[in-house]
């Protein structure tokens, strides 16, 4: 530590603030630490802060399994983002397992200062110890927060004590799917496609019975992209079963088929699932995208390499990771705001072959 505070000019005592990130130290002082520290290859002792801040330096992450393609790049990306911020993470697999992620919130303050949980909290955990100092924050939660996680947050309720306004704080970051739906519906109009179905639930809705509901949005957007068209049908919905990878795609595809010959655009929930319905098509002999064109969601590599490539919407795993180790950075340093903060980033529509066709780049 003396060889990082002589090489930045500064005392030994301004390099352990920076290091434990306490407030109050101008930006350029702490510009000039972490370039010394940067220069020095130096690693502060975790054991050491620990005893001094009564902090761990560790970020904890739930997520629900680490073999979905697009879960393990964002969690990837919020390790880069933690390590970019001298955190080191603790990484969870949840399982949907309730109990294991009441298990992991209750470690904040003990192995861990912080969690981030990637995707919707589930119905009934307790959320009463997401206060301020022991940061919470959501990434891709849905549009719509979590009933009984609701429920948790109300004065008397499962988060409170009865005597006040509950003391949790919940920090979300998603992307925003509104303008997702809006960019895919307006991209299969322009390209002349009237009759969609959706394969999985629509990314627009919340958790239960709301997120297999087709979202208005797209019927709008269809509308509002061809010029004095009227909102077409309501797409049809096939459900996929309980897991959302390519075999459930492949089964979802072959049964839209069979169910709804007028089809000329699958909009599924994920690329993994219209990665399998790419294969169902091509083993029914069914040209994409001339008859049947195909849009994913979350710009997996894989649909790159398709045969065709594959349309998709990229919700930005990176930009969501900064934006939570942020979110997370703040709350222990004691900036923002004392109530709950939601970011909503935009996302991009990757047009490929699987809509485009030949015109594709």
């Amino acid at each position: 530590m003396r060889d990082v505070a002589a090489l930045a000019g500064v005392s030994v005592k301004t390099v352990s603030r920076v290091v434990n990130r306490e407030p109050h130290t101008r930006p350029e002082v702490v510009a000039r630490v972490r370039a010394a520290i940067d220069e020095l290859a130096w690693t502060p002792s975790a054991a050491a802060r620990s005893l001094r801040t009564g902090r761990t330096g560790m970020l904890g992450v739930g997520v629900a399994a680490l073999r979905r393609p697009y879960l393990a790049t964002l969690v990837e990306a919020l390790v880069v983002e933690a390590d970019r911020r001298r955190l080191p993470v603790a990484v969870e697999p949840l399982h949907d397992d309730p109990e294991r992620l009441r298990a992991l919130l209750a470690s904040r303050g003990r192995s861990v200062d912080a969690v981030v949980h990637v995707g919707p909290l589930p119905e009934g955990v307790p959320l009463d110890e997401g206060v301020p100092d022991r940061p919470l924050v959501v990434v891709q939660g849905g549009p719509v927060p979590v009933a009984g996680a609701l429920d948790a947050l109300s004065p008397g309720g499962a988060g409170g004590d009865g005597l006040g306004p509950a003391r949790a704080v919940v920090d979300r970051v998603d992307e925003d799917v509104v303008q997702a739906v809006v960019l895919v519906a307006r991209h299969l109009a322009v390209m002349g496609r009237r009759h969609p179905v959706l394969l999985g639930p629509d990314r627009a809705h919340g958790s239960g019975e709301d997120r297999r509901r087709p979202s208005a949005a797209l019927r709008a957007a269809v509308a509002a992209a061809v010029p004095g068209a009227e909102a077409p049908p309501e797409p049809p919905l096939v459900p996929l079963g309980t897991v959302a990878d390519r075999a459930a795609g492949a089964r979802a595809a072959a049964l839209a088929l069979s169910e709804h010959p007028s089809v000329d655009a699958f909009v599924c929930t994920n690329d993994e699932v219209a990665l399998g319905a790419l294969a169902a098509l091509a083993a029914a002999g069914v040209p994409v995208p001339h008859r049947v064109a195909v849009v994913g969601y979350d710009a997996l590599d894989d649909g790159r390499f398709s045969a065709p490539t594959l349309t998709t919407l990229d919700p930005g795993p990176r930009a969501l990771a900064r934006a939570a180790v942020d979110l997370v950075v703040d709350r222990l340093d004691g900036a923002g705001p004392a109530g709950p903060r939601t970011l909503v980033l935009p996302v991009e529509l990757l047009r490929r072959a699987s809509t485009l066709g030949e015109q594709a780049p």
